[in-house]
């Protein structure tokens, strides 16, 4: 049904196969993350609870995490300003209870 839609836009629909891991390589690496970073390190009690995790990871994952192919910045960028600071304290924020922690240095 949705296939029609789609030819109708004037889209062509590319079926991927089934348990093809480079078939679709940016979900296939996003989904590997998420399972070694977070889902393979903690238990989830119920659908709910999952996706409070999840939606918090993924705002760590985009704000806060560094890229290796980005320069070490996150997709959506830092969530402050980069500052040179020397010398200052620096601060961790625990995410997910502890279970990631995200360090910046206080000015």
């Amino acid at each position: 049904m949705f296939d029609a839609v789609f030819a109708d836009a004037g889209i062509e629909v590319l079926k991927t196969p089934v348990r093809a891991p480079r078939a679709n390589a940016y979900a296939e690496r996003w989904v590997g993350t998420a399972r070694r970073e977070l889902l393979g390190r903690m238990l989830t009690f119920g659908r709910r609870h999952l996706q409070s995790v999840m939606v918090e990871y993924v705002d760590h994952y985009n704000v806060h995490r560094p890229h290796r192919s980005l320069g070490q910045a996150p997709p959506l960028g830092p969530a402050q300003p980069l500052v040179a600071a020397t010398g200052g304290p620096v601060v961790r924020r625990d995410r997910l209870r502890g279970l990631i922690g995200e360090y910046s240095q206080a000015a």
